[in-house]
């Protein structure tokens, strides 16, 4: 049985805020600072939201979290991001990072042609 594009997605981010609520219970007024700002620097302003988690979506790639990889492919998804622009993303991010960010790029290019198979069928 495979999931859904829909089903991954949700998945991934109950995951991540159940994670989440445990480092809450954990966190000083430092890290839930540096947790709000996070949240906050992707949102529109003087770079639209898109632009942004294109940014963040290249460091992820150069930094290698997987995590953040996965969390930055489908917030371009659902900012609606071209595959022009994710290309060119990923483009940057290898040459800033070199082959030793390739198996990244193909994990990441393998969840953005999921989530577009998916989206093509709908």
């Amino acid at each position: 049985i495979t999931m859904s594009d829909e089903d991954i997605k949700r998945e991934f981010f109950e995951h991540r805020d159940k994670l989440n609520e445990i480092v809450m219970k954990y966190a000083g007024l430092e890290m839930k600072k540096f947790f709000s700002l996070d949240n906050r620097v992707y949102r529109d302003g003087a770079l639209p939201a898109r632009f942004k988690e294109l940014l963040g979506l290249c460091a992820s790639i150069v930094l290698r979290c997987e995590d953040c990889i996965k969390y930055h492919t489908i917030r371009c998804e659902q900012e609606n991001v071209s595959d022009a622009e994710f290309e060119e993303t990923l483009s940057v991010a290898l040459i800033v990072g070199g082959s030793i960010t390739i198996p990244h790029i193909r994990k990441c290019l393998k969840l953005w042609d999921e989530m577009k198979v998916k989206n093509e069928r709908i």
